[in-house]
């Protein structure tokens, strides 16, 4: 089984180097100074959990035409950078090669077997101009929420700060064979990939956090103990977020827990500088769109109002035009 991770950063390095060092034939596309690290030295993973600290050789380059057809193409790219390299990642695709979307916020292909009078519904805000949605073809998808947490602090080092877990999932809810493998070689890497039935509300959970906690850390500089706290900030994020279920749950999502839960686990995992304030604070494009744009216009397909979210969405979008970042 051939396993390409497309965008190798902090939690493509870190699947990466688990998959390799338990002998699966993985290969990895990044680029610049990490790319030249790991060709030079091996990808070193430092796990703060385990305390373990291992450097392991990787087959990595930053062209899809030096490593071949895949049987899975793993996208673990921030989301506005996926539609641009559709192109680039034709290389790595064959007639059975599937796509393994681990893209933070809504995904492109969320419409895709979802039944009903949306189905096939594109969205503009996660694939511009159907860049996704045409280049590798719904059929091919496998849904995959992410919940580690890992940084890259030093070209060719990631270190890995905690969770494990790839939550996989067929667009229609099937236990398929392809899902089922992907778990397997997952699981012998150490890693936690159950497939789920209802990879949906997974989606919407997480989302959830992403949607209210990033913008509103850019907007303040705070981090996720103060924002959770905070009467005023917390009141904001909780009205997005019950703005984001009416539109989750007229699309037949349910939530596990409620929204003031959801708060508190945020604010539980303390002093944490959400990834779109360390996007800004490292001048780096924000994920604005598929974690915020997408929920607003989600709120237009489904005709439910989204006035809290349309307030900072307006905010977070101006930040990031003045600082040069959208």
């Amino acid at each position: 089984m051939k396993i390409c991770v497309f965008g190798a950063g902090a939690i493509g390095g870190y699947m990466g180097a688990k998959l390799a060092q338990a002998g699966a034939e993985v290969s990895l596309v990044a680029r610049g100074p990490h790319l030249a690290a790991m060709k030079d030295r091996g990808l070193r993973l430092i796990e703060e959990e385990t305390g373990t600290d291992v450097t392991v050789p990787v087959n990595a380059s930053d062209n899809a035409a030096d490593l071949g057809v895949q049987d899975y193409v793993v996208v673990t790219l921030k989301a506005h950078s996926v539609p641009p390299v559709v192109e680039k990642m034709k290389p790595l695709i064959g007639e059975h090669t599937t796509i393994v979307s681990g893209v933070n916020g809504v995904p492109w292909w969320y419409f895709h077997k979802i039944g009903g009078p949306l189905e096939g519904t594109r969205l503009a805000s996660v694939d511009p101009g159907d860049a996704q949605w045409n280049g590798f073809g719904p059929d091919r998808v496998l849904g995959c929420v992410v919940y580690p947490a890992a940084e890259v602090i030093e070209p060719g080092v990631v270190k890995h700060i905690e969770g494990n877990r790839f939550s996989l999932g067929e667009p229609d809810g099937s236990k398929s064979e392809r899902a089922v493998r992907l778990s397997e070689a997952l699981a012998a890497a150490g890693l936690k990939a159950p497939v789920r039935p209802k990879l949906r509300d997974e989606i919407w959970v997480k989302l959830w956090g992403n949607l209210s906690f990033n913008p509103i850390s850019a907007l303040t500089h705070a981090t996720l103990d103060v924002l959770c706290t905070d009467p005023g900030t917390r009141a904001v994020a909780r009205n997005m977020m019950l703005e984001a279920q009416e539109i989750a749950e007229k699309l037949g999502v349910k939530f596990p827990i409620d929204v003031d839960r959801r708060i508190e686990g945020g604010a539980a995992v303390g002093a944490h500088r959400t990834s779109m304030l360390q996007d800004l604070d490292m001048s780096r494009p924000m994920e604005i769109d598929a974690l915020v744009g997408s929920v607003q216009e989600l709120g237009r397909v489904t005709g439910t109002p989204t006035p809290t979210i349309d307030a900072v969405l307006a905010l977070v979008t101006l930040r990031a035009r003045v600082a040069g970042l959208y």
